[in-house]
């Protein structure tokens, strides 16, 4: 057997991922041991975790991988430095400790992290090689067109090539400073959302504004060519000299201070979110088109930070040739470990690639299970009351009917950003009032969010117009309702007053633009899929609304610690673990909610 563990660190979203003779066995993100969101310190909890569910230990391993070349990036840092001197040096100066202290020495660190008992070889990919390893490997595709977008990795910042069999080769590629990864994330900060977390909110916000500076933003922040290739007008940009994403010139140009965090929102912000993502829209359907007609491919694999832009992957769905697409659920650095162990296994150990239908990722379901006795320990510990039922799936289905909000907690829990059922909230989506009762009451977070459905697969053309009739397993696609369950807005209003009108039948996840960010659900969660089954047998509809089981600023639940704590501290109505059903109201008064909110930092 070939154990390969993969690491990624540093930046943003540290993970860790094992395989096994190039089956995907564990993936976690660092932050939901430490409950640091985005956690960037080195792996411990999950390394640790994914060797304890292969019951390994460090000296049977066969390779260890990290999932960039440090030296380069180095290089590139430095180079930056020099050409941007003077302006640049105190930006350097301040990051300096941290590369001598631990990144320019992974090798080390990692020997040091297992107590010097490796007895393996240490390997690094570069940054979009573990990207575009993630996205093509575990992908049900023999051979397709892959695309990688992110903010920076060693140089390269956008890059695209192809995957045949177990070869990876690429083809083009554009190198830092120019990245529509950190000219998005510039938009991020301008509009006062936290860089490198936030821009998803840029995303949902968009949709209550105008694109009235898209071509402001063409015409002065970015050289676009035909092809899809672009250079970006640094005079706007303070990345390469600073500590911030933007300058003076860039504030000149859009003529309004940026928005202070936590600030009221205006009309001129939303339009600001409407016209960047229009404008990252344009840029990477050009890509995606260009890309097409040097492979004439019909498969596409996508990731980087990009990716996880689902109202973009739909319209590279609606816009481009492509007939089929491949997003890695764990597109960002997170992936990245699962990335690098994958291009070492194929690449240093020659080994032949199995095919699987729909995809090799399982789900994205990798991270730790916790058994009906671990849970019972818990909710005894802490003097919980709760109820063994035999039948749980259908109850949960009841109760979401009846108007109830359930945190469910269930099975093994998701690798990457997105709730896919097992560490989820879940609600009825026919309720016009659930978006704005679990943005606040729940959530603890801005109004204008949308919430994602999770719809049985076989119901999912009735619910929404997806191209292909794709499926959209990982919830990262965008596509429109269907005229059947929609309803016309006969008002004209403005900005956040578009939730103010009913626009569909499920309501609870239509979003002002009458889009919504699809999950489908087969039969490979079972315990999900029979949720929304049970629910479709009293509603005639299989679909309910899905969102992270988790407080705003908060990593996912990991533990049933945390989801009882979670649960406790927010208006949820029922908590849902393994077996057991948990009600509020006979619930043990649990005090410290300020002190439990105050853990987490807005995100």
């Amino acid at each position: 057997m070939t154990k390969i563990l993969g690491i990624s660190a540093f930046y943003h979203d540290s993970a860790a991922a094992l395989i096994i003779d190039g089956e995907i066995i564990a993936a976690a993100q660092e932050e939901r041991f430490t409950r640091i969101k985005h956690d960037s310190n080195y792996p411990y909890n999950a390394i640790n975790y994914c060797l304890e569910e292969a019951g390994l230990v460090p000296n049977e391993l066969d390779a260890v991988v990290y999932y960039e070349k440090p030296l380069i990036k180095f290089e590139r840092i430095l180079e930056t430095i020099i050409q941007y001197a003077p302006k640049s040096l105190s930006h350097f100066v301040k990051g300096l400790p941290s590369w001598l202290n631990k990144k320019l020495f992974i090798t080390n660190l990692i020997d040091k992290s297992f107590d010097k008992k490796l007895k393996c070889p240490i390997y690094f990919t570069t940054h979009h090689e573990a990207h575009a390893a993630s996205a093509f490997y575990p992908s049900p595709f023999e051979n397709a067109a892959f695309i990688c977008i992110d903010a920076v990795g060693e140089w390269d910042t956008t890059s695209w090539g192809v995957g045949n069999g177990e070869n990876l080769e690429f083809r083009e590629k554009i190198e830092f400073p120019h990245s529509i990864g950190m000219l998005y994330s510039a938009f991020t900060g301008f509009l006062g959302f936290k860089v490198n977390s936030g821009e998803y909110k840029v995303m949902g916000l968009a949709p209550y504004g105008e694109g009235k500076y898209t071509q402001l933003i063409l015409d002065n922040l970015i050289d676009l060519r035909p092809d899809g290739s672009f250079k970006l007008n640094m005079e706007y940009f303070g990345y390469t000299t600073s500590e911030y994403m933007y300058n003076e010139k860039f504030i000149k140009l859009f003529n309004i201070e940026p928005r202070k965090p936590e600030s009221a929102l205006e009309q001129v912000h939303m339009d600001i979110a409407r016209s960047i993502q229009e404008a990252l829209e344009i840029i990477i359907i050009k890509i995606a088109n260009h890309v097409f007609e040097k492979t004439k491919l019909k498969n596409l694999c996508l990731a980087g930070g990009c990716a996880l832009n689902c109202v973009i992957n739909g319209k590279i769905i609606e816009k481009t040739p492509f007939e089929n697409v491949w997003i890695q659920p764990a597109s960002g650095d997170a992936g990245g470990a699962l990335g690098s162990a994958l291009a070492v296994y194929y690449k240093k150990f020659k080994q032949k690639r199995k095919i699987e239908t729909p995809d090799s990722q399982k789900g994205s379901l990798l991270g730790k299970e916790y058994s009906n006795e671990e849970i019972k320990e818990v909710l005894d510990k802490i003097g919980a009351k709760y109820h063994k039922t035999e039948n749980i799936e259908k109850e949960i289905a009841q109760y979401i009917s009846q108007g109830k909000i359930i945190g469910n907690f269930q099975g093994r829990m998701e690798f990457g950003p997105r709730a896919l059922g097992n560490r989820s909230i879940l609600a009825d989506a026919r309720n016009i009032e659930m978006q704005k009762k679990l943005n606040l009451a729940i959530k603890k977070r801005e109004s204008f969010r949308p919430f994602a459905p999770s719809c049985l697969e076989e119901d999912t053309e009735k619910i929404f117009k997806l191209k292909h009739s794709l499926k959209s397993p990982y919830m990262l696609i965008c596509a429109d309702i269907t005229e059947e369950i929609r309803k016309d807005c006969k008002e004209d209003l403005k900005g956040l007053d578009k939730l103010k009108c009913d626009r569909s039948i499920l309501p609870a996840i239509t979003h002002v633009d009458y889009s919504a960010r699809i999950q489908t659900v087969n039969q490979y969660n079972k315990r999900y899929y029979n949720i929304i089954n049970e629910f479709k047998k009293i509603s005639g509809r299989g679909c309910i609304v899905n969102t992270s089981f988790n407080v705003r600023g908060e990593p996912l639940v990991n533990t049933p610690l945390n989801a009882y704590e979670c649960f406790m501290f927010t208006q949820m109505d029922i908590l849902a673990i393994g077996d057991y059903l948990l009600f509020k109201e006979e619930q043990p008064e649990l005090k410290g909610i300020e002190e439990y909110l105050k853990r987490f930092k807005l995100d």
